[in-house]
């Protein structure tokens, strides 16, 4: 991690990922930072924990078990409480194709991170997505 400390104390983050280490260092990493987090490891999980968690961000991960991350984005976003503003959103993928890229901004997705995935730049790139001060 690198020497600059971004506060993300009070932000609600949902992580969507079907590998169960990837869900535990993320959540652990943004925990470390003041965030709340939840987890889920499919589509169908993530849109059931949105009935009664608000997040501020979402970190998607492309291929999940039971749909993928282009669809369930439209989906998350579009549940009741979730429609009053756009909720910020992260593919992370191994993808790394440009047509991978374009299609997740196509579909939605704010920023397009290829596995494995940069802590450092992930952790930046949700505190520039929520608006969130850096600082040393």
């Amino acid at each position: 991690m690198s020497s600059k400390s971004i506060s993300l104390q009070g932000l609600r983050l949902l992580i969507v990922d079907d590998d169960p280490d990837t869900r535990t260092l993320l959540s652990c990493l943004f925990e470390l930072e003041g965030a709340e987090t939840i987890t889920a490891a499919s589509g169908s999980e993530a849109l059931e924990i949105t009935s009664f968690f608000k997040p501020d961000i979402l970190l998607i991960d492309i291929c999940l078990p039971d749909e993928d991350g282009y669809s369930l984005l439209p989906r998350l976003r579009n549940i009741k409480g979730n429609r009053k503003h756009k909720i910020p959103a992260i593919a992370l993928t191994a993808s790394a194709m440009e047509e991978d890229r374009d299609y997740a901004f196509l579909v939605g997705f704010d920023r397009h991170l290829c596995k494995p995935i940069d802590l450092d730049e992930l952790t930046s790139v949700v505190a520039s997505l929520t608006e969130l001060v850096q600082y040393a």
